[in-house]
């Protein structure tokens, strides 16, 4: 079992510590701005540090549900290949907020694109099983897969 899981583990594993760091980052920005919490307002650089950070947050968990769903059901090589491609962009899409808010249209639009596609394929692979589990259906042999 665990060889079917692992690629999509490393990944998990690798995000989290990405969400980490992001966090350090508004720690030593609070730090550098004599921002103490609960206060989330102050410059521009800060509060571009603060928004990219939660801005990575809020999409964390959708993205760790799709990537299982998509490694479980469609394929986790691929799956996690394109893990790896939207926590890339991810970063590029903090550092690029952190020095302008324009820095960050790119990155997030790749992002979004890459959590899209994971979306597919993962209603894709729980579709195919639902059918040919329940059904005796293999919709995967229209699409030659």
């Amino acid at each position: 079992m665990l060889d079917q899981i692992h690629l999509l583990a490393a990944v998990t594993v690798l995000g989290v510590l990405e969400q980490a760091y992001f966090s350090l980052q508004v720690i030593y920005a609070r730090r550098a701005y004599r921002i103490s919490p609960p206060k989330v307002s102050g410059p521009p650089d800060f509060e571009r540090v603060f928004r990219a950070q939660v801005n990575c947050s809020e999409y964390f968990p959708v993205f760790l549900a799709v990537l299982w769903q998509a490694g479980l059901f469609f394929h986790q090589g691929l799956t996690a290949a394109l893990g790896l491609l939207y926590l890339w962009s991810r970063y590029c899409y903090f550092v690029g907020y952190k020095k302008s808010a324009s820095g960050r249209l790119a990155p997030m639009y790749f992002s979004a694109g890459v959590l899209w596609i994971l979306i597919g394929l993962a209603a894709f692979g729980i579709l195919h099983f639902l059918l040919s589990h329940y059904v005796g259906l293999n919709i995967a042999l229209f699409f030659g897969l």
